[in-house]
């Protein structure tokens, strides 16, 4: 299990940023992820996908945080660091405009939807390892992805509802 670990470090950074939106708050959250996954590698069953369970880890790890500092929800935190981080995020992604627009729109949607999109979208995963990691039937899943892709699709063509906001 150890020597598979490096294999997964690049998804695990890709997730992080998408929860943190921040590259070194992700760092710390995946290293912390990491030293869980060591400390604990006596409880992993070969049997189980090594990939899901880290996954996990990180989701948790990262829940657990947020409840911890109690500072804002998680809806706020997303949208400030998306605020931090714009000149960033533009720098980085000069060359691909779409993606650029997509990430400010992705970032305006609800936490659940960001977390669903990210895990079945960007990490390729599959509803039943996407549930798995987010602790929710795969139908609860399902519906965030729904209303997640629908409101992206709103956005993206500039028929979004005002139930939406704006973040500049």
């Amino acid at each position: 299990m150890l020597n598979e670990l490096s294999n997964h470090i690049e998804g695990l950074q890709r997730y992080a940023y998408v929860l943190c939106r921040n590259h070194h708050d992700a760092d710390d959250l995946v290293q912390e992820t990491l030293v869980k996954a060591i400390s604990a590698a006596h409880t992993y069953k070969p049997e189980k996908d090594l990939r899901v369970w880290l996954f996990a880890i990180l989701h948790n790890t990262f829940i657990s945080s947020k409840r911890k500092l109690a500072r804002r929800t998680r809806a706020a935190a997303f949208l400030d660091g998306l605020s931090e981080q714009d000149g960033e995020v533009q720098t980085q992604q000069e060359q691909n405009v779409e993606a650029r627009h997509t990430v400010r729109m992705m970032a305006r949607l609800t936490p659940d939807q960001q977390a669903a999109l990210s895990l079945i979208a960007l990490e390729d995963m599959s509803y039943e390892e996407a549930a798995g990691i987010l602790d929710v039937p795969v139908g609860t899943l399902m519906s965030r992805l729904a209303r997640g892709r629908d409101a992206l699709r709103k956005m993206m063509s500039g028929k979004e509802e005002s139930r939406f906001k704006v973040v500049r």
